[in-house]
């Protein structure tokens, strides 16, 4: 197995990567709920080259509902109808064998066929449909979702929060929101990855009058027994998205 990350490795994800982004888009309304879970439940979902990362020995799964607003190709316009759109997503955080730290996303449910099926076929990330809706008022927000062929939705209700701040480094809260290397799996199980630049987040605790782990569920998780043990907004960002780079092949 490889070694953890090392300090050095971890902030060299948070540097601007080399080359051209193909893709802009700007996150915002995000809120960040977090569980602790046992390292080995979510080593047996990883594909061979992916690796647990893991803070104070737990790993962790993330609920996270958020805005995609202005998404398009770089050097084109937003269309209206098309580049605004909601998201929610179901990660875990990992390492491949050089030691790169990133996410891995279980599911993203999103309510903008197009985009789905682009980053399905782009991106190799498992796009759900889904039925969803949400609602600014002044700092709050409510939010739902309802993946297709599910009876049941997640409910979020919460406050963006009036004064923000950037994670410390070394802190759970840093490990858990600045992460800028995704991983994908093809369908013939080849490992890929691609990366984001975006400002550091600034996040303060959230306030949330309702939330919901049912998300977890749909991935085959158990329902936590306690609430979210970190729960973070975050102020919106402008993001760059680079090209997806094969790193391995299952041949």
């Amino acid at each position: 197995m490889s070694a953890r990350p090392s300090d050095e490795q971890r902030l060299a994800m948070c540097r601007r990567p080399v080359g051209f982004p193909v893709m802009r888009q700007r996150w915002s309304g995000l809120l960040f709920l977090h569980w602790p879970v046992a390292p080995d439940l979510i080593a047996a979902r990883l594909p061979r080259g992916l690796h647990v990362d893991t803070f104070d020995g737990s790993a962790w799964l993330g609920v996270v509902p958020f805005f995609m607003d202005r998404i398009r190709p770089v050097l084109l316009p937003p269309v209206p109808g098309i580049s605004w759109f909601l998201e929610l997503n179901v990660r875990t955080y990992v390492f491949d064998d050089e030691g790169r730290p990133g996410v891995w996303f279980f599911s993203l449910d999103c309510n903008q066929p197009l985009a789905v099926e682009i980053a399905r076929r782009a991106f190799h990330l498992p796009y759900q449909h889904a039925a969803m809706n949400a609602r600014r008022s002044g700092s709050g927000v409510a939010y739902q979702c309802r993946r297709r062929y599910r009876d049941e939705s997640a409910r979020f209700q919460y406050e963006l929060p009036p004064e923000t701040s950037a994670a410390e480094p070394g802190t759970l809260e840093w490990f858990l929101v600045e992460r800028y290397l995704l991983f994908s799996a093809d369908a013939r199980g080849n490992l890929h990855t691609g990366r984001v630049h975006h400002t550091p987040y600034r996040i303060a605790p959230a306030r949330c009058a309702e939330w919901s782990a049912t998300p977890l569920t749909w991935n085959g998780f158990d329902i936590p027994r306690e609430p979210p043990h970190s729960a973070l907004a975050a102020e919106p960002v402008d993001v760059h998205v680079f090209p997806l780079n094969p790193i391995r092949s299952s041949i």
